[in-house]
């Protein structure tokens, strides 16, 4: 039994304490002495709603630090190399296979982070009544919902919802524009323009998720390109830690590198500052001898993880053209992207260039962020021109988990 496999059962001991005892240490971490003894009563009340939406955060982070580090080296974004346990991943992860038991951390994790904000969203209902419709704070809840559904949507195989059967990972996108919606109109009552670009930026991207690419674009054009919104992360709990960065500081891991990979190529081409990589002279190779280039987005354990921006939307606009056959007004919008980036325009003479250049941008613009085997799996199944990552005999999502198999009667 590995090390990871002996975490993973550990974790599913924790339950539904383990949230809670998450929810207040993360909400209040020098005030809580006694977190054993809190009752779930007690959150029933408007003064622990602020801890409730910073939890539910807290538990959107952690699993997109997970589905992202996983998913960026299934999706050929990284190449896993050092230590198979700790902030590292499996040889079967690495070939490109996720089994239900590979599988397992990031489906917990990230069907926990949906479970925990649609219930705080629940329990905020019914402490505010009316007032829930006029705060920014249901606001936050609402998002958290609507990011940690999409979560679900762009990298799990299916939906699971709370012991149901499996059904089409197009309920998840469905469930997040629900939450975006409503999202979307509270900020607009309270007049919070943060809150309601990134509710609006976040329903593109489902709606994108769902081929709406009408109503994505619509959306998509409403936002600054210079919008972001992330996932925030901690260095004061090793589970709060950006795992990427952890997992290519160097010490203690030296888990992840760029060699091998499309993006090792086109940073030593172009110098494009969105996928900058390093030789670190200390460490110039992994613990299992493979050349070690190190990633530069992520330079630190606290460092931010996009949910959601502003150059996203231009693609998303850049997609919906290619969709309609507008080439020239799809390259226009991508080279905005390149433009604010600093780099060269592109130039595409056909479809399949076009393409190329769609394909090839959203990749590095969204590199490892945690969307890369969603774009990768719905381009392989609507047979799209260009050329991309090849996934011949790689997954493109996460399986159900073992623990969600075994307890679930209607997961076959």
């Amino acid at each position: 039994m590995t090390r990871r496999t002996i975490a993973r059962r550990i974790r599913r001991a924790r339950g539904a304490f383990g949230v809670l005892v998450s929810l207040a240490t993360f909400a209040c971490q020098d005030a809580v002495t006694d977190v054993g003894s809190l009752e779930d009563a007690a959150l029933d009340n408007e003064q622990s709603l602020e801890p409730l939406v910073n939890g539910m955060g807290r538990e959107l982070s952690n699993a997109l630090s997970h589905v992202t580090l996983v998913g960026g080296v299934v999706g050929r974004e990284a190449i896993g190399a050092g230590t198979q346990t700790a902030f590292g991943t499996t040889l079967q992860e690495r070939a490109g296979t996720l089994g239900p038991v590979d599988a397992e951390e990031e489906w917990n994790f990230a069907q926990r982070a949906r479970w925990v904000a649609e219930d705080g969203v629940r329990r905020m209902r019914e402490v505010l009544g009316e007032g829930f419709a006029s705060s920014d704070l249901a606001a936050r809840a609402l998002l958290h919902v609507g990011f940690a559904n999409r979560l679900l949507g762009e990298n799990m195989c299916f939906a699971v919802l709370d012991g149901g059967p499996a059904l089409p990972r197009e309920t998840s996108f469905e469930r997040a524009i629900v939450a975006f919606d409503e999202a979307l109109d509270v900020a607009g009552r309270t007049g919070n323009v943060e809150l309601a670009l990134a509710a609006r930026a976040g329903r593109a991207s489902a709606l994108a998720g769902l081929g709406d690419w009408s109503a994505a674009r619509s959306d998509a054009e409403g936002v600054p390109i210079d919008f972001a919104w992330s996932a925030r992360y901690s260095d004061r709990e090793l589970e709060q830690y950006n795992r990427i960065h952890w997992s290519t500081a160097g010490v203690p891991y030296r888990n992840l590198t760029l060699w091998g990979t499309f993006y090792e190529e086109y940073f030593a081409e172009t110098a494009d500052p969105r996928i900058a990589w390093a030789l670190d002279p200390d460490h110039p190779d992994t613990d299992t001898g493979v050349p070690f280039f190190v990633q530069q987005k992520y330079d630190s354990r606290n460092s931010p993880i996009r949910l959601v921006s502003g150059r996203e939307m231009r693609l998303v606009v850049a997609e919906s053209r290619l969709v309609s056959g507008d080439l020239q007004g799809a390259v226009a919008a991508i080279n905005e992207v390149r433009a604010l980036a600093g780099m060269e325009p592109r130039v595409a003479g056909d479809a399949e260039a076009a393409w190329t250049a769609l394909k090839r941008e959203r990749g590095i613009e969204l590199w490892m962020e945690g969307r890369r085997l969603w774009d990768l799996h719905r381009w392989l199944a609507a047979g799209t021109p260009g050329e991309a990552e090849d996934m011949t005999g790689r997954d493109t999502c996460f399986p159900i988990g073992t623990t969600e198999i075994d307890t679930n009667p209607n997961v076959p």
